[in-house]
Parts: structure tokens; C-alpha cells; sequence
């Protein structure tokens, strides 16, 4: 009986043990299928209800609405492009990286041929001695043995030299396979951007023809305080139905250093509510620029109070995202153009508006520093620069208290 239970055992043994081994990758899977299947509802739901914002607001009869196309436009234009500049980089690091282990392979390849060289000379040289010739014209066992030694070694470490250089040879094939495809790769990628930049000059000048030709109205729209009241619950309805179905984040992590850094060099964190709260006082603005409007100071066209800061910018100026998080919202909204708003957990928000462009798209995580935007006048601003806001369960708060100016 104990004969028969044995091999049972065994296999099932093995098959619990590769069961165990295999549950951290299934786990792992699931993960991941479950975290893309939450941003995916994330994304359904974002668009959704900038649908619904969409079709309740006015008739679209403000000047600055037939703006909105061509904005929108421009700021796609210019996140393709920002993308493909992305690419091409890791493009062009990757042909640097192919061409140096070529050139490694080139030198590696030429001792090898030189080795073989000199020794095909040297057998040349001593002449084509076989084995049998060995056993025949010796008559010491001892030195026959020694002799086959030899040539058993010689033979070998011949053979090794030949399979490792042929090897490489094979290697270097492949590689200008690949040199030859991220070439052409990189040049594609050369000709889109062309086209890009095409459809980008005229997108802008279709804007800029709209612009001339409502610029009145807008200038006189610009300081109706019923619009700004209007643009200012937009935006605050805005923020707290996504504060509503934003899903919770993850539990903080460990915290790094980060006095004394500027804003490219602010470490990542974990963008929980804990993480973000920590960095108060130690943030940077998202942009270069002079403060021309400040928290709670009114407005000087209609007396209404300013509920983040206005950062007048040159034109096209990358704007940064001051800390870690997630894109919840990167659309055109009216009163404030091209916005962002990122979520970094546990209620606060950072909003990002009037941009010409916005790089990144809803779903998309990222860290501080990161490139997000580029500066712009969009939705009938006067004047190039950034609109940014803080909030923390929906609420503004004064962004300067949190941030280091210099």
C-alpha cells in the first residue's frame, strides 16, 4: 500500500508548490486588470459629466465660446506634439544604446578574428600534425597522451573562439536590423511632427481670426460680474462632482527630504492626503511668472475676490505640476480655457487654467515637476498666463501659504 500512496504524493507536492508559486503573478494580473478596469469607470464617468456640463450650460452665447473649437484644437496639436518629442527622445536613447553595443561588438569581433588568425598561422607554421600522425611517430605512451592532450585543448578552445565569433556576427546582424528600423522609426516620427506643427500654425490662425473678429465683445463680456459669478460656481460645481467620483487613493507611504529643492527637483510621493499635506510650505508654483493677482484680492473690473493666483507668463511656458497626482479633469471649460485639475488625495486639488495647451489627458498620473501644460490666454484671457488654484474638499485656499516664492 505504501508503494501505491507514493507516487501520489509527489505529484501532487509538486503541483501545490507550483499552485503556491504561481499565486503572487495571478494576484499580481488580477491587479492590474482591476486598476485599469477602475480608471477606465474613472474616465466613463469624467466624460460623462463633462457632457452633462456641457449641454446644462448657457446657450453658448458668450463671445469667448467660439473660441472653444479652435482651443481645444491647438491644445491637442501641441499634446502630440509633446508626445512625439517624447518618443523621439526615448527613440533616439535607444539608437545610442544600440550603436554603442555595436561598436563594443565591432572591437570584441576583431581580437576575436585575430586570435584565429594566429592560430590557423601557427598550425600553418608547425605543420598539419592529425592524431594518427601523433600515435604513429611516437613510441612513449606517456608523450602520445600528452601530444593528444594538446591537441584536444588547441581544438576546443579553437572551436569556442569560432562559435563565440559567429555568435557575435549573428549579434551584429540583429543589431543593424534594429539601428535600421529606429532610424527609420525616428525619421516617421520627423514627419509627423511636421504635419503636427502644420495643423498646429493653422489652428492657430483660425483662432487668432476668431479672436479679431469678437474681440470687443469679448473685452466687454470680460468684466460682466453675472459671467465671472457664472464662471466661478461652474468651476466650484465642477470640482466637487469630481471630488464625488474620484475613488479613494492609497494609503500614504514614507515621506522623503525635500527642503531646499526647486520645483524640477521635488522627489515623488505617494499622492495621498497625508503626502500632500505634508508639503506644505515646501511647494514651488507650477510656473516662472510675476504674481499679478492674488488670493482674496478683488478684482479690479468687477470687485469680486480672486480665488487663486493669476501668473502672467510668456506664451507657451511649460507649466508643472507641484505634486504627485492624478489628471481627474483636462478640458476646455468656460471663464477658464484650457484647465487641468489634479487630484492628490484625500480632498485637495490643484487647478491649472487659461492654458494653451494641456499635455496630459484624464487617467494619467504624475509627479512632481512633470510637465502638464503650457501657458497661454485661452477662454478670452487679455493677457498670456497661468490661472492656479488650491482646494481641499472643494474648497480655495491661499496657494502662496503653501508655496515657496523666491
Amino acid at each position: 500500500m505504501r508503494r501505491c500512496r507514493a507516487p501520489i504524493v509527489a505529484p501532487l507536492t509538486a503541483a501545490l508548490a507550483v499552485a503556491v508559486l504561481c499565486l503572487p503573478g495571478i494576484a499580481q494580473a488580477g491587479k492590474t486588470e482591476a486598476s485599469k478596469e477602475a480608471l477606465e469607470q474613472l474616465q466613463s464617468r469624467i466624460e460623462s459629466l463633462k457632457k452633462e456640463l456641457d449641454s446644462t450650460q448657457e446657450a453658448h452665447s458668450e463671445a469667448a465660446d467660439a473660441l472653444k473649437k479652435s482651443e481645444q484644437s491647438i491644445s491637442e496639436a501641441n499634446r502630440k506634439l509633446f508626445e512625439l518629442a517624447k518618443q523621439q527622445k526615448t527613440n533616439r536613447n535607444a539608437l545610442q544604446s544600440l550603436q554603442h553595443e555595436k561598436s563594443s561588438l565591432s572591437e570584441t569581433i576583431q581580437h576575436q578574428q585575430q586570435l584565429l588568425g594566429k592560430q590557423l598561422y601557427q598550425q600553418y607554421l608547425n605543420g598539419q600534425h592529425g592524431y594518427v600522425q601523433v600515435v604513429l611517430t611516437q613510441h612513449d605512451p606517456s608523450a602520445v597522451a600528452r601530444e593528444l592532450q594538446y591537441f584536444s585543448y588547441v581544438a576546443r578552445a579553437r572551436a569556442d573562439l569560432i562559435n563565440s565569433l559567429k555568435k557575435n556576427l549573428g549579434r551584429v546582424a540583429i543589431l543593424n536590423d534594429q539601428t535600421s528600423a529606429a532610424l527609420k522609426e525616428i525619421n516617421d516620427l520627423k514627419t509627423e511632427q511636421e504635419n503636427q506643427r502644420k495643423q498646429l500654425e493653422s489652428e492657430k490662425t483660425e483662432r487668432k481670426s476668431v479672436l479679431n473678429k469678437l474681440a470687443s465683445q469679448i473685452k466687454a463680456q470680460r468684466g460682466e460680474i453675472s459671467k465671472l459669478r457664472r464662471d466661478e460656481k461652474r468651476l466650484s460645481d465642477l470640482v466637487e462632482r469630481l471630488a464625488r467620483i474620484i475613488p479613494a487613493q492609497p494609503k500614504p507611504q514614507k515621506q522623503r527630504q525635500e527642503a531646499g529643492r526647486k520645483n524640477d527637483d521635488i522627489p515623488t510621493q505617494a499622492f495621498s492626503g497625508s503626502g500632500f499635506a505634508a508639503l506644505k510650505g515646501k511647494l514651488h508654483l507650477p510656473v516662472r511668472g510675476n504674481i499679478v493677482n492674488r488670493f482674496g484680492a478683488m478684482r479690479e473690473d468687477s470687485g469680486i475676490s480672486w480665488k487663486g493666483l493669476f501668473i502672467k507668463a510668456s506664451d507657451g511656458e511649460e507649466v508643472k505640476s507641484i505634486a504627485d497626482g492624478r489628471v481627474v479633469f483636462a478640458d476646455w471649460l468656460r471663464g477658464f480655457g484650457n484647465l487641468m485639475i489634479i487630484d492628490h488625495g484625500n480632498g485637495f486639488m490643484s487647478l491649472y487654467g487659461n492654458n494653451q495647451a494641456l499635455l496630459r489627458k484624464v487617467g494619467d498620473t504624475v509627479t512632481a515637476g512633470d510637465s502638464i501644460a503650457a501657458v497661454g490666454n485661452s477662454g478670452g484671457n487679455e493677457e498670456a498666463g497661468l490661472y492656479f488654484e488650491l482646494r481641499h474638499q472643494s474648497k480655495p485656499f491661499d496657494p502662496l501659504s503653501w508655496c515657496v516664492v523666491k
